[in-house]
């Protein structure tokens, strides 16, 4: 994927994106901006991961604790709490199982125009 896709489906997904990157590294914000352009969504937004995160930490998904910076002011580094832990692996299996479901009917190519409907019985 080579740019951002629709901004609903990627709200959908973004939460377990971020709970994902952060279990493999303690992140700040822009940092994950980075790493999720580097995976694909090269039109990703700052104002996209920064309400996100906010959100995570709300939830009490995430926990957050500030590192003092060479170049600027502190930032502010985020990991996954126990519940995030939880919630990414409960939401990756539910994401997984949903695209196991809708993959096979997207692929298919779709005819020029639909079929007649179906006779009643």
């Amino acid at each position: 994927m080579t740019s951002t896709p629709d901004p609903q489906l990627l709200k959908g997904v973004l939460s377990l994106l971020l709970l994902r990157l952060l279990a493999e590294r303690e992140s700040y914000g822009y940092e994950l901006v980075q790493r999720l352009r580097v995976t694909g969504l090269t039109d990703i937004a700052d104002g996209t991961v920064y309400p996100a995160l906010a959100r995570l930490e709300r939830e009490g998904r995430v926990s957050a604790r500030l590192v003092a910076s060479r170049s600027g002011p502190a930032r502010k580094y985020y990991r996954p709490t126990e519940e995030g832990y939880r919630a990414l692996a409960e939401g990756a299996r539910n994401w997984l199982s949903l695209a196991e479901l809708v993959t096979p009917v997207l692929s298919r190519p779709a005819p020029a125009e639909p079929a007649p409907p179906a006779e009643e019985s």
